[in-house]
């Protein structure tokens, strides 16, 4: 039989559906990663084939004929088919499967991510997890970690990482102390204990943001200092310093008042939180069906 062969009117169809999906040939262009007088020439090839016109074109707007209504009910059913169908073997000759280590904060982990875990095994049954906390990003290739989700700015590495979101920070003390050591103005933290994190390079100097936009830099000595937000949380709520803690750790204690916002007209900068990987050419089904799985869950919108 005579005529461009099947796939090339498959690719013809699949270029007209995008374009009433989309409404736009340059969207559907870019979709389907061609060119926009490439889509051009797949739908009038396609009116061509059967000598109908399909699609009324203006400069604002696309809209179908009945001949192209009739077409694109019957192959919007018949391409979903095919793609369901294209899935199901897919998904049983490659099914996701082994061992999947990943790492975050102990306090982030509780709060975040070991929740999602259940929902990721139900979509992927074959994986099994193991789940550490506070791996340093050394330890991605020292313990033979696939991932390991960071709080705050990365510093320049050899690994790949994807933003998932940002989240607030304040700075913080309980009453009993601020009794003690009264914070009414930046520069009166110069002379207060801060209680610091020791995994950042500068833990008790901030900068702060003030209500002009102004920003003012702060700093005080180190009292006391913990590797995990959880115990300085409990020494901030002993009234030991000034702590800076993610906001999403201490909302119980704010509302509360057992902690207390200082300079509360100022405002530190939030901090992104990323899921980090190793370089690598070809990464591991495993760890990309984890790392999707993160941006879906908890990236922007969520």
């Amino acid at each position: 039989m005579a005529g461009p062969a099947l796939h090339t009117q498959l690719s013809r169809i699949q270029t007209f559906l995008a374009v009433v999906d989309y409404g736009s040939y340059t969207k559907a262009a870019d979709y389907l990663c061609i060119s926009r007088a490439m889509a051009s020439l797949h739908v009038k090839a396609l009116e061509e084939a059967l000598s109908v016109t399909l699609l009324l074109r203006n400069p604002r707007s696309i809209s179908l004929t009945e001949s192209g209504q009739a077409l694109y009910d019957a192959f919007k059913h018949i391409v979903g088919d095919i793609d369901h169908a294209f899935e199901s073997v897919m998904q049983r000759r490659n099914r996701i499967t082994g061992h999947l280590r990943i790492s975050t904060t102990s306090e982030y982990g509780e709060k975040y991510l070991l929740p999602l875990i259940p929902r990721f095994l139900k979509r992927y049954p074959d994986i099994t997890i193991g789940y550490d906390t506070n791996s340093s990003l050394s330890d991605l290739v020292a313990e033979k970690l696939d991932l390991v989700v960071r709080l705050g700015s990365l510093s320049d590495s050899n690994f790949k990482s994807r933003k998932l979101a940002d989240y607030h920070i304040a700075l913080v003390a309980a009453p009993a102390f601020l009794e003690r050591h009264p914070i009414r103005q930046p520069a009166d933290l110069a002379n207060a204990p801060w209680i610091a994190n020791t995994n950042l390079s500068s833990p008790s100097h901030w900068s702060l943001l003030g209500p002009q936009g102004q920003r003012v830099e702060v700093s005080g000595p180190v009292a006391h200092q913990s590797n995990a937000s959880s115990a300085i949380r409990s020494l901030a709520l002993a009234g030991l310093g000034v702590a800076v803690l993610p906001v999403w750790l201490i909302e119980s204690d704010l509302s509360s008042g057992a902690l207390q916002r200082l300079l509360p007209e100022h405002s530190l900068a939030q901090q992104p939180i990323h899921v980090v990987f190793p370089s690598s050419r070809h990464l591991p089904r495993k760890t990309r069906a984890f790392v999707d799985f993160l941006c879906e869950q908890l990236g922007p919108g969520r």
